[in-house]
């Protein structure tokens, strides 16, 4: 495909799509029925979908009986977390072996135009953004999330929540399920902006930004309290009559769904003329500037709180108004002590 045909590359090999970027069309006031209704299959489409059929066949073919759950034990806990090891590598690792080792589509759609793995970083572990982002995942943010399921599935099976069924209340969870996407991004906002606070950016959050140029292996390059925070929106499911899957798909949404975000390119090519769009230039953009675009977008949280960029020179001015407006404060703070 002819990415210059949807978008523009710098002298330096970036590429940005045209336009500029549209949260979506469900909080908007006026409402524009037409636009939503033409943006609704993308809701679902393909990663929805996808995380939602992939919590339901690993609640029937990997989780074990209620009554197995309701006793901890090294067997069925080890089986959880190696199976999570196999598919996130699988998935993930689907991702960096076209995209970024065979290099099928060359740096058509990729937004940074250099590869990260083509240089050393002493901000990372071995001075490799992939090794770092590797032992992170594996390390700490699977045995977490596991950890987090296992405490949820363990809560079901012994009656500590309401464990309501799909017979008896099949379009009360659907509704749920339709709204947990939206759930996510409220969550993920709150403590994405929580550790931007300056003290916590420095301790925990800084780990993360260490990849200014993120790749599949970044997703999940956190420290530790920002992937406990970030996995921790599947409690919600302890606090609301819900069903196991749904707490499931939940962490399925969190943990598949971060690689989404951090491909680095905007579309998948499928062939000559055929694309996925990854929709990832939003969460790109607050990699590259920091302090823009603290969501996705799904919910308008960054246009209400000011801090939305989208894409465009003039987000980029208000964006150095608000810098500019900052430094002063600081400036005036240090001359009056």
């Amino acid at each position: 495909m002819d990415d210059l045909t949807f978008g523009k590359r710098n002298k330096r090999g970036d590429w940005a799509p045209d336009g500029r970027i549209e949260t979506a069309p469900v909080f908007t006031l006026p409402p524009k029925p037409l636009a939503f209704l033409k943006w609704l299959p993308h809701y679902f489409l393909p990663w929805n979908v996808l995380f939602a059929a992939s919590a339901v066949a690993y609640w029937h073919f990997i989780v074990p009986e209620a009554e197995v759950l309701k006793t901890f034990h090294f067997t069925w806990i080890l089986r959880l977390f190696l199976v999570k090891c196999v598919a996130v590598f699988l998935f993930y690792g689907a991702f960096e072996l076209r995209l970024y080792i065979l290099r099928a589509q060359e740096n058509r759609f990729k937004y940074n135009g250099k590869f990260p793995g083509d240089n050393k970083n002493p901000a990372f572990l071995f001075n490799s953004q992939n090794a770092d982002g590797i032992i992170r995942t594996f390390g700490m943010a699977l045995p977490i999330w596991t950890a987090l399921e296992v405490g949820i599935l363990y809560a079901y099976a012994d009656g500590l929540v309401p464990w309501v069924s799909f017979a008896a209340n099949p379009w009360y969870l659907f509704g749920i399920a339709l709204v947990m996407p939206i759930f996510h991004e409220a969550h993920f906002f709150a403590i994405h902006r929580l550790i931007h606070w300056a003290p916590l950016y420095r301790w925990i959050h800084s780990v993360h930004h260490n990849s200014v140029n993120p790749s599949p292996w970044s997703s999940l390059s956190m420290h530790p309290v920002e992937q406990l925070l970030y996995f921790s929106s599947a409690l919600i499911h302890l606090i609301i009559p819900s069903n196991p899957i749904l707490a499931i798909y939940q962490l399925h949404y969190s943990g598949f769904g971060a690689v989404v975000g951090h491909l680095g390119f905007d579309k998948i090519e499928l062939g000559v003329e055929a694309a996925i769009d990854s929709h990832a230039y939003t969460h790109y953009l607050h990699h590259k500037f920091f302090e823009v675009n603290y969501g996705d977008g799904l919910v308008p949280f960054d246009k209400w709180f000011g801090t939305w960029h989208d894409g465009t020179k003039e987000s980029d001015a208000r964006m150095q108004a608000r810098y500019e407006k900052r430094k002063a404060r600081a400036n005036a703070a240090t001359a009056a002590k």
